[in-house]
């Protein structure tokens, strides 16, 4: 059960890793990429309608939860729409890698915010962790990162954080993959708005771009999340989230191999300096969970 659990989460993590195989195409071919993300999260949306109703489970939500779970929409919209913009400026291997910082992001929200305590350990990996960043923008001896770019990455991240916080905040009597459909139906109505009001157009050109849309949203979107959950489920949250580092890894391999990223000493080093100080915040998390409330057996 445990290597099933394992094996879930690492199939979680690398096929969210290869959403750059999906996009720089479509930003290669100049295709609108509002539409493409339509119909990415359209599509997954009715993935998960569909075990929905099959597992019987209610679509009814009050008016609390669906304003929370529309700002959770937005929040995991935005987030994909300041990464793939990341893209026009940064590598999607080093913006892949910046958006994996969101768990320290999470931790200086609660924080500031939440009033938590924060703890030597996570200092530590949020001093890894800029390191890390600055060992990305780093070339010839000196920095060269595009700076609009690291900020629009880390707009991403900060997001995706925000909707990791308000996922652990909110009180919403519903499971995982509720949540998760709620929030894949308001980040497509995001996006279709975005695009009525750009007036772009929403046709699909042929049957293999429909084909391509509906692989996106599986492999990337309905696969990682339904692993995720089910992983979480069978081994915790930390051990799924230490193999999520394998998502920019992954991230990073395609953008070596497929579209030709310098892998350079300063990208390899900047990696494993925020993947390490990602794994310190990650445990230092949870030993604060465990001393707040031990683990009960499953």
């Amino acid at each position: 059960m445990k290597i099933k659990g394992y094996a879930l989460a690492a199939i979680s993590a690398i096929s969210y890793g290869l959403i750059p195989l999906f996009i720089l195409p479509v930003k290669a071919s100049h295709f609108s990429l509002d539409t493409t993300l339509f119909y990415r999260f359209f599509i997954s949306a009715l993935f998960l309608l569909g075990y929905l109703v099959y597992k019987k489970e209610s679509l009814r939500v009050n008016r609390s939860e669906f304003m929370i779970l529309a700002i959770l929409g937005l929040f995991y919209a935005l987030s994909a729409e300041f990464l793939f913009l990341g893209y026009d400026y940064l590598s999607p291997g080093i913006a892949s890698t910046i958006l994996f910082v969101y768990p320290v992001i999470v931790a200086l929200v609660m924080t500031f915010f939440f009033k938590e305590k924060i703890t030597g350990l996570t200092v530590l990996s949020l001093i890894i962790t800029i390191g890390g960043i600055i060992a990305l923008s780093a070339k010839d001896g000196a920095l060269n990162i595009n700076l609009t770019g690291l900020l629009i990455t880390l707009l991403s991240a900060t997001f995706y954080a925000l909707y990791m916080v308000v996922v652990n905040k909110a009180k919403i009597a519903a499971s995982g993959f509720k949540i998760t459909f709620y929030s894949l139906v308001f980040s497509a109505v995001f996006y279709l708005g975005k695009t009525l009001l750009l007036k772009e157009s929403l046709a699909i050109p042929n049957v293999a771009v429909f084909f391509n849309f509906t692989a996106f949203a599986f492999v990337t979107t309905v696969l990682s999340m339904s692993s995720l959950v089910y992983a979480i489920k069978t081994i915790g949250s930390t051990p799924t989230s230490i193999l999520g580092a394998l998502e920019p890894v992954v991230a990073v391999a395609i953008s070596v191999m497929l579209f030709h990223e310098s892998l350079s000493l300063s990208l390899i080093i900047g990696i494993a300096f925020i993947l390490t100080g990602v794994m310190i915040n990650i445990i230092s998390e949870r030993a604060k969970e465990k001393v707040a409330q031990p683990d009960l057996p499953l």
